[in-house]
């Protein structure tokens, strides 16, 4: 994996959570963790499309065309995956992903 630098995002708890960001289509590995496709603003900033969790970063992301948000990832005009590793406890990973949800909708979140 190529990372492109690093995104620090802000939960509804106050809590940051540092992401690495990737193109779309990048290849990850078989581990656990949260994720989110992102797209440039026009003020050059990152807005999330889509926050989600997986326990397997590679089966998730590894074949964009499979996720069953990239459609609209895609129309909102998506063009990177913020990611990084996290527990192997589910409920970890949606703790995070619903602390990050709290700070924000995501237009592809529905």
């Amino acid at each position: 994996m190529a990372d492109e630098g690093t995104i620090t995002w802000t939960g509804g708890s106050g809590k940051e959570y540092k992401y690495w960001l990737y193109s779309i289509g990048a290849s990850f590995k078989d581990e656990p963790g949260n994720y989110i496709f992102v797209k440039k603003t026009k003020e050059n900033k990152w807005h999330a499309l889509y926050i989600g969790e997986t326990g397997s970063l590679a089966t998730r992301l590894n074949d964009p065309d499979s996720h069953h948000k990239i459609e609209c990832v895609r129309k909102e005009g998506g063009t990177h995956i913020c990611a990084h590793l996290s527990s192997a406890d589910e409920d970890v990973r949606r703790a995070e992903e619903a602390d990050l949800l709290a700070n924000r909708s995501p237009e592809c979140q529905g």
